[in-house]
């Protein structure tokens, strides 16, 4: 991937680096839900779901010359976000059933596929090993503080609330989860520079 200084995009690294915090603040918080939220499905959707991920990992990888540049990166990372977004939209609505189930796992494993990607990508676009250094430190934090965050809350629905049922307290922590994806969509929007045509990069200053 060659540079351009005509390229009308730019990838703000400090914003970046937020809202990659955000986005594994996320994972760190909805870890432990998957296993109540896949309780409805059979195993062998996960069988079926595994061998969908790795074709289409495959799939991804060959597309790499095309894909490898920064407005796809901006593109498929918000359509990852917006589909989890989504996911949890519909478990808010329409709670824990089957067919829910279904269609978040679907859902998730959309984009799982394109997990490997957003990693080279990102790496590419950022050829700094100090900010790549601040980024995975932003995610390691991220993904900490959602654990412990995510065991805070269980613990108080059920001490302070009275919300012992697992399946309503999974539902009530999407309602953080929603919260916390629009702060990593917008953060994601904010990350990505449209607005300099025909400039070169200019330092970050998000």
């Amino acid at each position: 991937m060659t540079s351009n200084t005509r390229e009308p995009w730019e990838l703000k690294p400090r914003t970046f680096t937020a809202y990659k915090l955000f986005n594994s603040l996320f994972t760190g918080l909805s870890v432990g839900a998957v296993f109540t939220l896949y309780s409805p499905l059979d195993p062998e959707i996960f069988s079926a779901g595994g061998i969908g991920l790795a074709v289409g990992m495959l799939l991804i990888a060959t597309q790499y010359h095309r894909l490898l540049n920064i407005r796809w990166f901006f593109a498929i990372s918000m359509l990852v976000e917006l589909l989890m977004l989504l996911a949890v939209l519909v478990i808010l609505q329409f709670r824990i059933t089957e067919p829910t189930a279904l269609a978040v796992y679907i859902g998730y494993q959309i984009t799982f596929v394109f997990g490997g990607y957003l990693v080279r990508c990102e790496t590419l676009l950022i050829a700094d090993d100090r900010w790549l250094a601040r980024i995975d430190i932003a995610k390691q934090t991220g993904y900490l503080i959602g654990m412990a965050g995510a065991w805070l809350l269980y613990r108080a629905m059920e001490n302070n609330f009275g919300i012992a049922d697992k399946t309503d307290q999974v539902i009530r922590l999407h309602g953080w989860l929603a919260a916390n994806e629009i702060v990593v969509v917008l953060l994601l929007w904010k990350a990505f520079g449209r607005q300099r045509l025909e400039r070169a990069p200019a330092t970050d200053q998000a």
